[in-house]
């Protein structure tokens, strides 16, 4: 790397205070999304010493625990499967309250019952649910506050699973239901209220730009869900929040033309909900090929120039670079090596040599409906400059089938079949990459896909886990194994930093399930045999005399 382009980039990142330190304040550390901590008592030397120190069960294991904890100066905060929250301490474990939400007798979910997180503020706790409700609780007894229905779950088929975020006194909720016949839409609440603040249609209706994208009146069910969380860029007021696939996933005639916004990231006004700029990834999906991960926001030189950045990975496998100010595409490269759909992005960040499936015939498409990375979190060291994310090597046999949709109902559009790349078995993998370029710097492969989030420190180790159980650590930098340690079931959640009393803390969920976990038996048959639960672990170095 030339000189002037390093200082440029040591500047810029010294510049970023995007870390967490103390506290875990928000799913994805803070607003944008690094997933890093500036803590360091944990480093590559030290880090074969940590101990386990307390362990929580949540009682609630259906389903798994896919949720990212968050710390609030000394007490922790994590939801369960079926919308349970618990406040607990977070140096000792010890139960502080705990809230559950009066879910509907009998009340299913298609893909099973999950909720991501919570985030704190204002003195309250606020969580969605899998009926389709905000709930805010007092922060210090579990009481609930107040309750809001966006929409009736039984008409709509859709669920709010996701951690919400609050921004300045506002708390944005999104909504499930790209693969149901469904209008997306994101949600703005006042924090302390529950009252309406905007909402955004992620489909655009009659009279409003973009409706022209879909045929006939296929945007009424045309899926466009948000069912992860966004970004923030306080300097900008801008809230960026990615929108999922198109309904039917696989079967598109119906719905003929771009069909914005789905596959989109979107910048809105977090004021207003206004639309300040949208970039869509693929047009006219007909793969499930979701936008809907997280907006990684850095401030990095581009051909020696400064810029605002963006940094999206998508279902498909592919990562999306734009300028968050604008829009405007900068990069794109892939981080799967099985990768079939598209050929590759032109300079304006578009699609080139489209691979889509055909009504009636099988075709063998790479990589799985289970996407080139899942939802779990990607991290972001201004340590080493580097992204570090997880990828699955897999593909299926795609038969793509014309569908009506029915309001509320699964709207597929065809069926598919888990296949193994033509080249070997499937795998995942974790890579540490520049996050412009794509350049990979090193490799870990792992025979089953790698489903938890990762985590990076300021002391130069990376934390994630896998589905048979095994939280571990790795050095950065090298990516060499520094420490494992047997949690006792899959990993599927989001591992967090903290420090209480100025002790530095690590803490990890584990729970196998979700319908994902689910498919990997069609290529894996003793995946049968992960194990499922729902407790927290905490880790942390030995004290004196300890």
């Amino acid at each position: 790397m030339r000189p002037y382009i390093l200082l440029l980039l040591t500047a810029a990142l010294a510049a970023q205070d995007h870390a967490t330190r103390e506290n875990w304040p928000h799913y994805g550390g803070q607003h944008s999304s690094w997933r890093y901590s500036a803590l360091n008592q944990i480093n590559p030397s030290n880090a074969k010493k940590l101990i386990p120190i307390w362990t929580f069960q949540t009682g609630d294991s259906e389903g798994g625990l896919q949720s990212t904890p968050v710390v609030d100066n000394g007490v922790m905060y994590v939801s369960t499967a079926h919308n349970w929250v618990y406040a607990l301490d977070a140096a000792t474990g010890r139960q502080l309250w705990r809230y559950i939400f009066p879910l509907p007798k009998g009340f299913t979910t298609f893909y099973g019952p999950h909720s991501r997180g919570v985030v704190v503020g204002h003195g309250l706790v606020y969580m969605g649910t899998l009926d389709n409700h905000v709930v805010a609780l007092d922060q210090k007894t579990g009481r609930e506050v107040w309750r809001v229905n966006v929409e009736d779950a039984n008409q709509c088929g859709c669920n709010i699973t996701a951690a919400p975020q609050l921004v300045k006194d506002k708390v944005i909720v999104g909504v499930t239901g790209g693969d149901s016949a469904h209008r997306g839409y994101i949600h703005a609440f006042d924090a302390r209220t529950g009252r309406l603040a905007w909402r955004f249609w992620t489909i655009p209706g009659p009279g409003e730009k973009g409706n022209e994208t879909w045929a006939g009146e296929s945007w009424k069910y045309g899926g466009g869900s948000t069912w992860m969380t966004g970004s923030y860029d306080p300097q900008l007021n801008l809230i960026y929040w990615s929108v999922g696939n198109p309904a039917a996933d696989f079967y598109g005639r119906s719905r003929k033309g771009d069909n914005l916004y789905t596959d989109s990231m979107v910048a809105l006004d977090a004021d207003t909900g206004k639309l300040k700029w949208h970039f869509q990834q693929i047009p006219h999906d007909v793969w499930d090929f979701d936008t809907a991960y997280e907006n990684i926001l850095l401030d990095l030189p581009v051909d020696g120039k400064p810029r605002k950045l963006l940094v999206n990975i998508n279902k498909g496998g592919f990562t999306w670079v734009v300028d968050r100010a604008t829009g405007e595409f900068v990069s794109g490269y892939p981080i799967v090596k099985n990768i079939n759909w598209i050929s590759g992005v032109d300079k304006q960040g578009r699609l080139v040599g489209r691979n889509e499936p055909v009504v009636g015939q099988t075709k063998f498409l790479c990589p799985a409906i289970g996407g080139g990375r899942s939802w779990n979190q990607a991290s972001f060291s201004p340590q080493t400059g580097w992204l570090y994310t997880t990828a699955i090597e897999w593909c299926q046999d795609v038969t793509s089938m014309e569908e009506e949709p029915r309001e509320g109902q699964v709207f597929f559009g065809g069926v598919f079949e888990m296949r193994h790349p033509k080249d070997g078995p499937a795998y995942g993998h974790l890579d540490a990459i520049d996050p412009v370029t794509g350049k990979v710097h090193w490799t870990l492969k792992n025979k089953y896909p790698l489903l938890a989030s990762v985590l990076t420190t300021a002391g130069g180790v990376l934390f994630t886990g896998d589905p048979e159980g095994h939280f571990f650590a790795l050095d950065a930098k090298t990516g060499k194994k520094l420490w494992s340690y047997q949690t006792g079931s899959g990993n599927r959640g989001s591992p967090i930093a903290y420090s209480v009393k100025g002790r530095q803390f690590v803490a990890t969920p584990s729970g196998w399930g979700s319908a994902l976990a689910g498919l990997l038996v069609q290529l894996w048959p003793e995946a049968e045999r992960f194990q499922p639960g729902s407790a927290i672990h905490a880790f942390a170095l030995p004290e004196e005399g300890q």
